[in-house]
């Protein structure tokens, strides 16, 4: 996988009417959603679906995975190697997370950026929690005041957790880059 990852952080299981929902809206603003498992989808995400009119001359449908993992609901494995090394995220975010959704798009142009930020806002608005995103030493500061940060830490590396007005005030920073 070529392009940038958000990492979802979820405190408990999503309830089947908010899967049902995220799987609404993965539908509505997608040209194609294939549903590998509950809760798994590949899609080609419509750029202009979250007011993405500049795609850098490229066409608007964008390559994207979204996958809800845990106990329960499947990718138990990935969540626990995902989460293996992570720093005490109760101290920073208030609960250790037991389940996480992966945002990741398959390409790496800009516009891939701001669709896999504005992707991962719209799925927060349906099933909640906190997105962990790695960051460059320099983005630090620039993250560091903007809405909705809920922490920022540089140890053992650079990254912000934030929710999603975080994201989409973020997405309107000058060198808006997400980390892979």
């Amino acid at each position: 996988m070529s392009g940038p990852v958000l990492v979802i952080e979820l405190a408990g299981a999503i309830p089947h009417a908010a899967i049902q929902r995220l799987r609404d809206l993965l539908v509505r603003s997608s040209a194609r959603c294939e549903e590998k498992r509950v809760g798994d989808y590949d899609l080609n995400v419509h750029a202009e679906s979250f007011g993405i009119s500049d795609t850098g001359g490229v066409d608007g449908r964008r390559p994207v995975l979204v996958s809800v993992m845990g106990p329960g609901i499947g990718d138990e494995a990935v969540f626990e190697a995902e989460h293996a090394d992570e720093v005490d995220q109760e101290s920073l975010i208030g609960f250790t997370p037991t389940h996480a959704i992966d945002v990741i798009a398959f390409c790496n142009r800009p516009v891939d950026h701001v669709v896999t930020a504005l992707l991962a806002a719209a799925v927060m608005d349906v099933v909640g929690g906190v997105v962990n995103a790695e960051l460059r030493e320099d983005q630090v500061p620039i993250v560091a005041d903007l809405p909705g940060v809920v922490a920022t830490m540089t140890d053992p590396w650079p990254a912000v957790y934030g929710s999603a007005e975080f994201l989409r005030a973020w997405v309107q920073q000058p060198g808006f880059w997400l980390l892979k």
